[in-house]
């Protein structure tokens, strides 16, 4: 068994590995490159990628990058390609096929059948004397040198590089495109990654008790008021406008006082209350609160006072 400093000591070098393997790509960024953009761009179909073996599990992982950045795309096995998924493919569709080798049997098979629907042929390959290589419209270099498998045999660098220059290539339509957050807000509705660029913070306001009192309204009803709505504060109005607000911390803090029972809401309010408009995003209740160290802002529109956001509301919804 390998020592604690043995294993740290691989765990380096296999990053170290790919991490080379994926900065030399950058020598691979040219003309082909960029007429495979400019390929996808022009064309009014999907982007079909194709591969086999640790290919094909790549080729699902940009399949899914395209799709949520704007480019639609779709996955076809080499395998099953020729066993009728090729009727997937249409007139407009370009093709990206990712081979290591680029001499697979199966890639040697499928080639010639996608070069007869002369659909555009882009190959992210290792291997630019393979017949793939030679048979692609525009070819995307993937070669490395050696694998992170130390018997340089387990796919692992070659398929890091493969990812990466996948990645390149969505990127570099989704800035072609101009897909902006909300665009990305449209295609990702669910999860934390869409509630943060589309929830705002009146969807989760309404669904709060709205705690409020007069500047009149004297200590006792201020503690039923914040004890029954749970949200450990309430505003204090003015008429329908917002005039401060307390909180159980200014509650605390003025128990010191022997007077307290005595005092209105409008004696023991704050009078600069946090406030985030009902049309924000979520996202920037909880930047405030972060900011501001605390746990609830008042929700307003016009200085009018329509709720509260508490910091549970963000967690429920995963917002972090």
């Amino acid at each position: 068994m390998k020592e604690q400093n043995e294993i740290i000591a691989i765990a380096k070098k296999a990053l170290q590995n790919e991490a080379e393997a994926i900065l030399k790509l950058q020598s691979s960024i040219n003309e082909s490159f960029y007429g495979a953009v400019q390929s996808i761009l022009k064309s009014k179909g999907r982007v079909v990628i194709t591969g086999i073996g640790k290919s094909a599990i790549i080729a699902n992982k940009i399949v899914a990058t395209m799709n949520s950045t704007g480019t639609p795309a779709l996955f076809m096995h080499a395998a099953d390609a020729i066993h009728g998924d090729l009727g997937m493919i249409q007139n407009d569709d370009v093709i990206i096929c990712i081979s290591k080798s680029g001499n697979t049997p199966e890639i040697k098979v499928l080639v010639p059948l996608l070069k007869q629907s002369k659909n555009t042929l882009i190959a992210i390959v290792g291997n630019n004397d393979s017949y793939l290589a030679k048979q692609a419209d525009f070819v995307l270099d993937t070669t490395i040198e050696l694998e992170a498998c130390p018997n340089n045999l387990a796919p692992t660098t070659s398929t890091t590089a493969q990812l990466a220059m996948g990645d390149a290539l969505s990127i570099c339509l989704l800035e072609s495109k101009s897909f902006t957050s909300a665009d990305f807000a449209k295609y990702h509705p669910g999860g934390a990654l869409g509630k943060k660029l589309y929830l705002k913070v009146a969807d989760l306001a309404v669904n709060n008790e709205k705690p409020a009192v007069q500047l009149a309204t004297p200590f006792t009803q201020v503690i039923l008021e914040i004890s029954s709505k749970r949200l450990g504060m309430t505003a204090v109005l003015d008429g329908e406008k917002l005039a401060g607000i307390i909180t159980d911390g200014d509650l605390r803090r003025l128990l010191t006082n022997g007077n307290i029972d005595q005092m209105t809401a409008q004696e023991m309010m704050g009078k600069n209350p946090k406030t985030i408009d009902a049309d924000s995003l979520a996202i920037e209740a909880m930047e405030m609160m972060k900011a501001n160290n605390i746990t609830q802002i008042i929700v307003t529109h016009a200085n009018n006072y329509l709720g509260v956001i508490h910091l549970h509301d963000l967690i429920k919804e995963g917002i972090l």
